[in-house]
């Protein structure tokens, strides 16, 4: 049961996106088209999943057990990049259009707060591996579902009239206000 609350919890309750803010560049920048969406999803479930594992366990093991805590931000982004660019790699061999989509966009995730919130979330809530690795997974799944519900609507307001003063990233912020106040409904599930 307990995984359950924390699976419900990190999609829709407190989705990382709508409620607690993280992960807004890629959100904003990457929510163009929603198979781009889908791509940087992909990529963000597998990088975070991972990192949630490998920064855990080098937390525990190494960090703690020879009281280097306070290194703990340097070594995570460390870890984050070098998993960010074996993703690059698989994805321009696997998929040269999802690459090429993506763009900037896929370096980004080094830097996207998301994943490096979430490692340190997992450690602050003083989480077991594998519920860290479930909020981890709930939480990518959180944040693609909030990518891709945005790049559906961004998609079809091309084809509504906006007034040319809200074109743009003007209404595709009040799009994302509305799209977290939506979420905010979900706040008394979990």
């Amino acid at each position: 049961m307990e995984y359950i609350i924390i699976f419900i919890s990190a999609i829709f309750v407190n989705n990382i996106v709508l409620s607690q803010f993280l992960g807004i560049c890629p959100f904003l920048g990457v929510s163009k088209k929603v198979e781009t969406a889908v791509g940087m999803s992909a990529a963000v479930a597998f990088v975070l999943t991972i990192a949630t594992i490998v920064t855990f366990l080098i937390q525990k093991f190494v960090l703690d057990a020879f009281d280097l805590g306070y290194l703990q931000t340097v070594t995570f982004i460390l870890v984050i990049a070098a998993l960010v660019q074996m993703v690059e790699i698989i994805i321009k061999k696997v998929s040269p259009a999802l690459y090429q989509a993506l763009g900037v966009f896929l370096p980004l995730i080094t830097t996207n707060c998301c994943i490096m919130g979430v490692t340190i979330l997992v450690i602050q809530k003083d989480m077991d591996l594998l519920q860290g690795v479930v909020y981890a997974f709930s939480t990518a799944l959180g944040f693609g579902l909030a990518l891709i519900l945005f790049a559906g609507l961004r998609e079809q307001m091309e084809y509504s009239h906006i007034p040319k003063g809200m074109k743009g990233t003007p209404v595709a912020l009040v799009t994302a206000g509305l799209l977290a106040m939506a979420f905010m409904g979900f706040s008394g599930i979990a």
